[in-house]
């Protein structure tokens, strides 16, 4: 089964030449797929679209279909797409808000109206996911650069979306946090999430079922 499909996506920001074109990408379901490329080819900004958040919170001109487990991206209410994908960014500060762990995890799920109990369960096995259980009460703003993405990818599982995304997240890790945050990823994989991690030297990532490389504007499957 595919469960993140992009078809024949080009993109340009406004009043911009086009960032790529032609662009065709396929994760199925149980894998890990790597996506590379130079800086400025543009990988984050596929993963904006991947993900629903261009042209839903960035403007730009977009091009072809996103499918996100079968449906197209476009038919989903924002509270849909979230449950369906995750996205991690390589700052973590860009996406924590919150002045505790707990209030960080419990935002999402909060926001998704559920009960009490399920958001407490949530909070708690997320945290458990990340190996982060003992920092629960932890002030976000006192924890490490390593700690912070562990909250951030927490905060995200606890929306408990099928398809995750890696933007450079384990880019500014320390190899301690980078090797768990790698095992994590094969731990989320054996449990059946779909998984896309952007990173220019996807040698570093020894999980990765196959390998696409954005470059020239286009999109190439360059090994698997």
């Amino acid at each position: 089964m595919i469960a993140l499909e992009g078809k024949d996506l080009a993109f340009s920001y406004i009043d911009s030449p086009v960032l790529f074109s032609n662009v065709n990408i396929q994760v199925k379901k149980g894998e890990c797929v790597a996506l590379t490329g130079a800086s400025g080819s543009g990988k984050s900004t596929l993963c904006h679209i991947l993900a629903g958040i261009i042209p839903r919170s960035i403007e730009g001109n977009v091009q072809g279909k996103v499918f996100l487990l079968g449906d197209e991206i476009q038919t989903l209410s924002l509270v849909q797409t979230v449950q369906r994908v995750g996205m991690l960014f390589q700052n973590p500060d860009s996406q924590l808000f919150s002045p505790t762990v707990e209030d960080e995890i419990a935002f999402g799920p909060e926001n998704l109206c559920l009960p009490r109990e399920e958001i407490a369960r949530r909070i708690a096995h997320s945290l458990q996911s990340v190996q982060m259980s003992e920092f629960r009460q932890a002030r976000t703003n006192e924890l490490s650069q390593g700690q912070k993405q562990l909250v951030a990818l927490a905060a995200v599982l606890a929306l408990e979306p099928k398809v995750l995304i890696f933007d450079e997240a384990l880019a500014p890790l320390d190899s301690h946090h980078h090797g768990l945050v790698q095992e994590i990823i094969q731990t989320l994989k054996r449990r059946g999430k779909v998984i896309l991690i952007v990173e220019h030297d996807p040698e570093e990532i020894k999980i990765v079922d196959r390998v696409y490389e954005l470059r020239d504007r286009r999109i190439w499957e360059v090994y698997k």
